[in-house]
């Protein structure tokens, strides 16, 4: 599922993994598998509607990011979907942008999907976030996961 080409507040990941759902899902929400596959400080993860915690990162100042996000748990369905707010907490960064993965059962494993909203078209900082998160969740980030899959 590709973004229309006009559509810049939003990314969208498509991403077969040949895991079963359960076990994609695991790795989505146990705060030790996180860890090992998106951010430091993601191991301060829990299920929980309203929990909020840091991650850090390394900043990018030419996208005004700080190396800082801090989390909220919007919702869940167990196995099936998880919506995070990420905000910046820098005041010189508006970052404020949610992430929503989804996961359907495909033939013999998963198909995930990630929806990251919120970015400013009219912001160049925004648009260069866009810009580097797009091409790190499609290529670092799934790499990675698929990599701490491979290991459970």
């Amino acid at each position: 599922m590709s973004p229309a080409p006009d559509d810049l507040t939003t990314i969208r990941v498509d991403q077969f993994l040949p895991h079963p759902p359960a076990k994609v899902w695991r790795a989505l929400t146990e705060p030790e598998l996180l860890v090992q596959w998106l951010m430091p400080g993601a191991d301060g993860f829990r299920l929980e509607v309203g929990h909020r915690y840091t991650m850090t990162s390394v900043p990018r100042p030419n996208s005004n990011f700080s190396g800082t996000v801090d989390v909220e748990v919007l919702a869940y369905e167990t196995g099936r979907m998880l919506s995070l707010r990420w905000t910046d907490p820098d005041p010189a960064n508006c970052a404020d942008w949610t992430i929503t993965w989804t996961m359907e059962h495909e033939g013999r494993g998963t198909r995930l999907f990630l929806k990251h909203e919120g970015f400013d078209p009219d912001d160049p900082a925004q648009m260069m976030a866009r810009q580097i998160m797009d091409g790190g969740w499609r290529s670092h980030a799934m790499r990675s996961l698929g990599h701490a899959l491979g290991q459970l």
